[in-house]
């Protein structure tokens, strides 16, 4: 069906039957609905999406939302969606994980997704505890923090920093959200999802049965990302995502900074090349493939980016 003869959707048209069973308070709640405005906002047809999950309360995510969806094994969920994408590069592909499906038994896959480079958003919800295994330490869990029958004197091991990992590893797009703020990570999503190339998007997601104390401090906590050191330099942009200021500015991240943290020009790639392949023997495919290759995309960041500086 052409574009122009779809309806235009609101954010809960994306929603589906299927209520979601998450704990009340739960941070999620405010991802599921950042997503859906997101998706609202970029007019994005519903047969035109795809999202793919692993295990854990954040990957119950697709059976909420009314498009394509899988909900895939245990880590898996980036591998699963880099082969949708290279089949299918048409479709918009956003993957969703946890802090200890992504960074854990997936953290191998989230490196070389940020190598790879390829053009899909991926999402997690990090709540900094295993949470539908009833509260264990996960990878981004403090090392002082003693609520695990396991961990009862902490766990003495450095947190996992996604954000400085993703960087180090070539992610071409890296945002940092609060699902305590849905608009905001709304904007973000939908720069992620615009963005050519891998778009990481991690949302601090707090757990309200395991670590009910997070979502008042981290919701006091939170700034914009590159504030504190600004102002002990009195140089640059508060969130300039420029590539050579985003070394410095991880060096000092505290993990709390919101806002797009780095943003670089996509660099070929021989799989982004036989992508582009792909796309060109295969038609209207790949129209969403590069903002250089379709007007509408970045007439969106246009207009997003004009938003965020009003």
């Amino acid at each position: 069906m052409p574009r122009a003869m779809i309806p235009s959707l609101r954010a809960r048209d994306y929603l589906s039957d299927i209520k979601p069973i998450w704990c009340p308070g739960c941070g999620h709640f405010g991802v599921l609905s950042a997503l859906t405005k997101a998706l609202a906002y970029l007019e994005r047809p519903k047969h035109e999406i795809a999202i793919i999950s692993g295990i854990g309360c954040s990957s119950r995510l697709p059976a909420y939302l009314d498009c394509y969806g899988f909900h895939g094994l245990h880590g898996r969920a980036l591998p699963l969606a880099t082969g949708l994408k290279a089949a299918r590069p048409d479709l918009t592909v956003i993957a969703a994980s946890g802090d200890g499906d992504g960074f854990s038994i997936g953290g191998n896959h989230f490196l070389h997704a940020c190598r790879r480079d390829i053009d899909l958003c991926y999402i997690v919800m990090d709540n900094a505890v295993y949470g539908m295994t009833k509260g264990q330490a996960s990878p981004t869990t403090p090392p002082d923090w003693t609520q695990s029958a396991l961990t009862p004197r902490g766990t003495g091991i450095p947190a996992f920093r996604p954000a400085a990992i993703a960087l180090a590893s070539g992610a071409s797009f890296i945002a940092r959200g609060f699902s305590g703020d849905p608009h905001g990570l709304s904007e973000l999503i939908a720069h992620a999802i615009l963005h050519p190339g891998f778009a990481f998007v991690h949302v601090l997601s707090p757990c309200r049965t395991y670590r009910p104390d997070d979502q008042s401090s981290w919701k006091q906590a939170v700034h914009p990302f590159g504030e504190a050191l600004l102002s002990e330099t009195g140089t640059g942009t508060v969130g300039d995502p420029d590539r050579q200021c985003a070394p410095a500015l991880q060096v000092q991240d505290d993990g709390l900074g919101l806002g797009i943290l780095h943003q670089a020009a996509r660099e070929p790639t021989s799989t982004s090349t036989a992508i582009d392949a792909g796309r060109d023997s295969s038609g209207d495919r790949g129209r969403d493939w590069g903002p250089d290759r379709d007007p509408d995309r970045q007439a969106a960041l246009n207009a997003i980016e004009a938003e965020l500086e009003a």
